[in-house]
């Protein structure tokens, strides 16, 4: 039996470290070719949130024998993202088969003095990114009667934790961070209805569109510079459980499409034969 990807070409954006990287990882180390991109391109423009650089995941992801590019877009400029996908296509020798979304802005501040540039640029990121890149992978899925697109996104985008309108589930405290994350979950839910909107016009085609969401605070290089004092273990999924359920909806068949998903529930219902 071949490797689950074995071939696949694949973009997976906001990849320089944490879900991102180990996700293209898991998808080179079963035979795909990958392009990665972020904002951290040398080891020298490391900062303490962004701990990894393209140069360094490059390297790493290089041992698996096949074809790794990288290439420096900030998916807040609509000029650096619209290079990602014809930069893909030649440093891989063909069209994207596989399309994770999964760089993303989170700016936290109290939604009634929430500045209107901040917005912009979450919505940008979040939202207007995902959907230019999806646009741009279409045509060629849509001739070859197949693709994979994953967006990742977040359970902010279905209630506010620490909020009266939604109380924290019991093992988390609440907290004013919950509320402070409106904009972030509307960006989120935004991607999530227009994931489902996506699915639908493309059904039939083989193109599938879905979202995942970790079902925990998933520990990247960035979260653990954040620091995580007080943080309670089951409040906490682990790297490989999440990219376990994004690589799944990578190589998903034709009717696994429009779901917007949080990770532990879908790896729970497709169990461990998934492939």
């Amino acid at each position: 039996m071949g490797l689950p990807f074995d071939g696949l070409r694949a973009v997976v954006t906001g990849s320089s470290y944490g879900i991102g990287a180990a996700t293209a990882e898991r998808l080179a180390a079963g035979g795909a070719h990958v392009v990665i991109c972020g904002r951290t391109a040398t080891p020298a423009d490391r900062t303490t949130y962004q701990p990894v650089s393209l140069e360094e995941t490059t390297a790493r992801l290089e041992r698996y024998g096949t074809t790794v590019a990288s290439i420096r877009a900030d998916m807040a400029d609509e000029t650096e993202r619209s290079r990602l996908i014809p930069f893909a296509v030649e440093a891989l020798g063909g069209p994207v088969d596989i399309l994770v979304n999964n760089a993303a802005a989170g700016i936290y501040k109290a939604n009634s003095s929430y500045p209107a540039k901040h917005r912009a640029l979450m919505f940008e990121v979040n939202f207007h990114a995902p959907f230019d890149l999806m646009q741009q992978v279409i045509p060629s899925m849509r001739d070859r009667g197949a693709g994979w697109i994953v967006n990742v996104s977040s359970g902010v985008a279905r209630y506010a934790h620490g909020s009266s309108l939604a109380p924290p589930p019991a093992d988390r405290p609440a907290s004013p961070f919950g509320t402070h994350q409106g904009v972030y979950g509307a960006t989120k839910a935004a991607l999530n209805r227009i994931t489902v909107a996506f699915a639908a016009e493309l059904w039939g085609t083989g193109i599938r569109v879905n979202s995942v969401e970790p079902s925990g605070l998933v520990l990247s290089e960035g979260a653990v510079a954040r620091g995580v004092e007080g943080i309670p273990a089951s409040a906490i999924q682990p790297m490989d459980e999440m990219v376990d359920s994004v690589a799944y909806l990578c190589r998903c068949p034709a009717e696994r499409t429009g779901g917007v998903h949080s990770s532990r529930a879908l790896l729970e219902e497709t169990g461990p034969d998934r492939g």
